[in-house]
């Protein structure tokens, strides 16, 4: 009667050994898969911010190339917040994915963009997209 019960055990215990053995096999397939999906999520993340940055850096290039020697008061207001928003883009943290402040930072750039075009009187219209990005006027 004994080896009829142990049967019957086996038996009875089938569905919770598979079901846990499903289950410990399924979480270790995802924990791998989530690391590949969030590498490729990250990957493609930090690639528009860093175009985004890239653009607001040529931009402000070229406006600091363009307003150089100019003396007027409203012009020494413009390379005063052009100088500052260069400043900030060349201490944006770019090789740190885990600095704390990094959202702040780059809502702190948007900013200064904004009111640099304002100065400027320019009407950017900064568009990211699959075949790349870029400033239209």
């Amino acid at each position: 009667m004994a080896g009829d019960q142990d049967l019957f055990d086996a038996i009875v215990m089938a569905d919770d050994r598979f079901h846990g053995d499903g289950f410990r096999d399924g979480y270790a397939d995802g924990g791998g898969l989530g690391i590949v999906e969030g590498r490729r999520l990250g990957a493609a993340h930090g690639a528009k911010i860093g175009s985004e940055i890239g653009c607001y850096q040529g931009f402000a290039s070229a406006w600091r190339c363009l307003l150089h020697g100019q003396t007027t008061e409203k012009d020494s207001k413009k390379m005063k917040v052009l100088e500052s928003l260069i400043g900030m883009i060349q201490k944006f943290p770019y090789d740190d994915p885990t600095y704390a402040k990094l959202h702040d930072d780059l809502d702190r750039i948007r900013g200064r963009f904004k009111q640099l075009c304002s100065l400027l009187n320019v009407q950017p219209d900064f568009k990211i997209s699959v075949e790349g990005s870029g400033l239209s006027f």
